[in-house]
């Protein structure tokens, strides 16, 4: 029998945390605990990456209202405090090696980074399987979970498959899981499959992805407004370095993060190919609500999940929003809508009605691969994600009537 798991069962479980934790308590009783300080992190990442060229200063503004909310709003345990400190170390180390390998290999400021598809949904609304189905393109090359948080040195055709960094990545994933089981239920887990875009925005630390860790509110709001063109920056310079040894035609991107960006988007991706993926809003926002309250569970002392759940409605609320906005003013055919309940009842005819939407279809062999790859699709064994809206003290009922704006507009319908 498949095991259900909600975000009530996303507690860490791992006795060595437990013990960890317990000490943590002891320890800060007297004053002592990990150092989330901007300065002390500067420091200690220029120590492991062995330079401090960081290539500009973009970061320490989101580094300074990052730590701070983390310190002060997300609650973080013993554990919290130490993994979100290796997170934000590791995001700088990264960041300074990929600056001394663009210094060194200049020729990667010429790669082109030209038609991406990139993928603007929500969670929930079809983005894995789309991704999925994009990377079959034998011209199209998805960013892969292991090589988003380690693009330096790139991984090369003849190590795209024996990379030790592969293993290394699964390993740390499987320790993930190992503590908290439920989210393995909830989210993808794997160093080969298709990534969000997100490690790539964190080497800027201005990303949607830095509130899955914690609740924090107050950078949560900054990131909202701030100025998005650093992350993009490095973004892009990482599809460089990526493709410079390992060339491909195009990439597969997404992350609901690109829809209230979508100016800043095309400033770096012109030409981009735009999918817009849709679902009943009503599910998603408790599905996406029980996510985050699971993998915050992982570095927090207490959840608060009324909380999480306003705190992530309001970020999907403000996505549609931006979006909506943008596709108010755009030209027509700016993008490709997708509705989730077309894409699972016709994932093949789907795709083929996306290329036609940029005047294109699926080469002969991209068919035949999505035919064998669905005939061969079953659902993961890691168990199964069942969430309740009133849990987060909602309803179906009252997140239509929340959503109706957009529902209506897009022609969205409920799910039974």
């Amino acid at each position: 029998m498949t095991k259900e798991y909600t975000f009530r069962d996303g507690r860490v479980t791992a006795p060595v945390l437990r013990a960890m934790n317990g000490a943590g308590r002891i320890l800060e009783a007297f004053g002592v605990k990990p150092s989330l300080e901007p300065e002390a992190l500067v420091e200690a990442a220029i120590k492991e990456a062995g330079s401090s060229d960081f290539g500009g200063d973009s970061f320490r503004e989101p580094l300074e209202i990052l730590t701070a909310s983390m310190q002060e709003e997300a609650g973080l345990s013993t554990f919290g405090r130490v993994a979100t400190s290796n997170m934000i170390k590791s995001q700088l180390v990264t960041r300074l090696r990929l600056q001394e390998w663009t210094k060194a290999n200049s020729e990667v400021a010429e790669e082109k980074i030209e038609r991406p598809w990139i993928i603007l949904g929500l969670p929930r609304t079809g983005t894995s399987i789309l991704s999925q189905l994009l990377g079959l393109d034998p011209m199209v090359r998805p960013l892969l979970q292991w090589e988003a948080r380690a693009v330096v040195p790139p991984p090369t055709l003849a190590s795209e498959h024996t990379d030790p960094r592969i293993a290394a990545s699964d390993a740390t994933m499987g320790q993930l899981l190992k503590m908290n089981p439920a989210i393995g239920a909830m989210h993808p887990f794997g160093a080969m499959l298709a990534e969000e875009c997100i490690p790539l925005m964190m080497l800027d630390l201005r990303c949607l992805g830095m509130e899955t860790q914690g609740y924090v509110p107050s950078y949560g709001k900054w990131l909202q407004s701030c100025d998005m063109r650093p992350a993009y920056a490095w973004h892009k310079k990482s599809l460089q370095v990526l493709q410079s040894a390992k060339p491909t035609m195009a990439w597969s991107l997404k992350t609901p993060n690109h829809l209230w960006n979508l100016e800043t988007l095309l400033e770096f991706y012109p030409d981009a190919r735009l999918i817009w993926t849709h679902r009943d809003p009503g599910p998603v926002t408790t599905s996406v609500a029980s996510l985050n309250s699971t993998m915050q569970g992982i570095f927090a002392r207490n959840r608060d999940h009324l909380k999480v759940g306003e705190e992530w409605l309001g970020k999907l609320r403000h996505a549609i929003s931006r979006g909506t906005a943008f596709d108010e003013q755009a030209e027509d055919g700016w993008c490709v809508h997708v509705h989730y309940s077309e894409m699972m009842k016709d994932p093949a005819g789907t795709m083929r009605r996306i290329y036609a939407h940029f005047g294109e279809a699926p080469s002969e062999l991209h068919e035949r691969r999505i035919k064998a790859f669905l005939s061969e699709r079953h659902q993961t064994h890691a168990g199964k994600h069942v969430y309740d809206p009133a849990d987060f003290g909602w309803s179906y009922d009252g997140l239509a009537e929340i959503w109706s704006d957009y529902t209506e507009k897009y022609g969205i319908a409920r799910e039974k």
